[in-house]
């Protein structure tokens, strides 16, 4: 069109040449602009990388100057000690918070030279010593040094979520969690990494890169809470503050060999934790503890659990920590299954399974098989369908300005597929691959407002199913496979379905812990040779590729209760716990 009309003005070479000027312009103009925000990209990673270098830098010299100033003290006493005896020497003054700060600052700085778990020092600590001395009452955790996953907020440092998109925008104030652990005497010093958008259950960034498994640096720590579990795992801090929005807290857990719980959602404040998808409700991200005995989670939650965060969020609905429940001796009656008929658990899986319900049957314990209804329908329509209701476009404009994570290129690759697109190829799909199908065609969303509406529907509607079922055997808790051991790096982002173990319960919004019971035998490695799985797909070859090599490593078991019964759940974890440990003294 534009030639026609340029000819009748100017002689038809003269019009090629300009058309061809025009073209070779924009094109160039769109090179010029993606090379500039290529450009404005790197700029802010190498500045957040120069600022955590900077943080670290800090540390290592405030570690010095304190250690040449304190040499009689003994750093590796206090990291052997657990939470409930480093609390108890605090107050009973046997132990300074300045003595434990400084030796988590240093062994924190020592695990991270060998994972690359941590990515922001918090100097505030220091001045919170001082504000520890004016503190009329000591709380439950005075003295404790606290890390704190990246996303949750801090006043002065970002929440990047593991994303270029959010870095630089500083916290205007703490996140009530942080608030409300202050009050208690509690002092966050280190931030820890996630995996870009925190959509993945790997722990790599294009900003800090890749946080390795403390157990085996072949594996991942697991996601999104990953950098916590690592330092956790590896002895850099005792006690830690996560979130879980499908499993976030207890995959990492799994993975790394340690305690971890996600509470019902609201139990806890989520204020001041950023998000790269918000407004999504079908999941509800929530915060909860990790740390290396189940008595720390307890701990934490009857602390945080406290007037602080009640009054700081009156959302929050202010129900107490039932320490009696904790601490009951009374027999449970315990719903348990080994296999879910959706994806079949790893060998060490369901061993871990089946020797957890012998011991608590042998310790008086009832155990009970059951069943959970209609799994596949739970996890792609009610899940995956509401999780990505937009068929992911919101959290695919945080990529744009963003170098994609290698780990993540599947993932985003399948996000951005147009709807249409995803429809046509989970159609043909379907009789070669139909469970990869199904979850293709989740991933497209929802259509419109009353198709949403329709989902929320359905949503009420199956967790009462799964609650009549659960009341039917008047179960007090339920013991259930945890997905482990750790998969190689680079695995997660092509299982995103390996989240199936986890986000059931994000779901129906039942509180869930893991904490690890045995270890992966050479048996169970050379059993995982011959795995089929259901249904002998890409999905079930690919367990057999993320998990091999895991002799040695950490294998969990996942506990739930009923919403708002945190106590129960923890008393669960307990008990396993107990049984565990008295197995493997004998």
């Amino acid at each position: 069109m534009i030639l026609k009309i340029l000819s009748h003005f100017l002689p038809e070479f003269v019009a090629d040449l300009f058309f061809l000027t025009l073209l070779l312009g924009l094109v160039g103009t769109v090179l010029v602009v993606r090379w500039m925000s290529d450009r404005r990209t790197n700029m802010k990673i190498e500045r957040a990388r120069t600022l955590r270098d900077n943080g670290l830098g800090l540390m290592e010299k405030l570690t010095i100057r304190y250690k040449a100033q304190h040499a009689d003290v003994d750093p590796g006493q206090i990291l052997s000690l657990s939470l409930s005896e480093l609390v108890e020497q605090l107050n009973k003054g046997r132990l300074t918070p300045e003595n434990v700060l400084y030796a988590y600052m240093e062994k924190a700085m020592e695990v991270n030279k060998d994972l690359n778990c941590v990515t922001d020092f918090l100097p505030d600590c220091e001045a919170q010593l001082q504000e520890l001395k004016k503190q009329k009452e000591k709380g439950l955790l005075y003295g404790v040094p606290i890390s704190l996953k990246d996303h949750v907020g801090y006043k002065g440092h970002d929440s990047h979520c593991g994303l270029v998109h959010f870095l630089g925008i500083l916290e205007a104030e703490d996140s009530v969690l942080v608030q409300v652990l202050k009050k208690q005497g509690a002092i966050p010093f280190v931030k820890t990494n996630i995996p870009q958008s925190m959509i993945n259950f790997d722990c790599s960034n294009s900003i800090y890169g890749q946080t390795l498994n403390p157990y085996n640096h072949k594996k991942t720590c697991g996601g999104s809470s990953g950098g916590e579990a690592a330092l956790i795992s590896g002895g850099g801090s005792i006690l830690g503050v996560g979130s879980d929005v499908i499993g976030s807290i207890r995959m990492p857990s799994s993975f790394c060999g340690i305690c971890g719980i996600k509470p019902t959602g609201h139990r806890m404040s989520t204020l001041g934790f950023a998000s790269p998808v918000s407004g999504m409700k079908s999941a509800v991200m929530m915060p909860g503890p990790m740390a290396r005995d189940v008595d720390s989670l307890a701990l934490f939650m009857k602390a945080v659990l406290c007037d602080d965060m009640f009054q700081l969020d009156p959302t929050v609905p202010p129900i107490p920590f039932k320490d009696e429940v904790y601490k009951s001796a009374k027999p449970l009656t315990i719903g348990v299954y080994d296999t879910d008929g959706y994806f079949l658990p790893s060998p060490s899986m369901r061993r871990a399974i089946q020797e957890t319900k012998n011991l608590l049957e042998e310790a008086g314990h009832k155990l009970i098989p059951f069943s959970p209804p209609r799994i596949e329908y739970a996890l792609n329509e009610l899940c995956i369908r509401g999780f990505f209701a937009d068929g992911a476009s919101t959290l695919v404009d945080k990529f744009n300005a963003d170098i994609v994570d290698p780990n993540l290129k599947s993932q985003i690759l399948l996000y951005k597929i147009p709807i249409f697109v995803k429809k046509i190829v989970s159609f043909f799909l379907r009789p070669v691959f139909p469970r990869i199908a199904n979850n293709m065609n989740a991933h497209c969303g929802v259509s419109s407002v009353k198709e949403l509406w329709k989902h929320n529907t359905a949503l009420k509607e199956y967790c009462r199913e799964y609650t009549s079922e659960w009341k039917k055997l008047n179960l007090d808790v339920l013991l259930c496979p945890m997905l482990g051991p750790a998969f190689n790096i680079g695995g997660p982002g092509k299982l995103f379905a390996g989240f199936c173990f986890t986000m059931l319960f994000n779901i129906l919004n039942f509180p869930a812990g893991v904490l690890p019971v045995t270890t992966v035998t050479s048996e169970d490695e050379e059993e995982l040779k011959h795995y089929k799985g259901y249904y002998n797909d890409p999905w079930d070859k690919e367990i057999i590729k993320g998990m091999e090599g895991g002799v040695g490593l950490p294998v969990a078991v996942q506990c739930v209760a009923l919403p708002w019964q945190e106590e129960q759940c923890l008393r669960l974890m307990k008990e396993v716990e107990t049984v565990t440990r008295r197995h493997l003294k004998k």
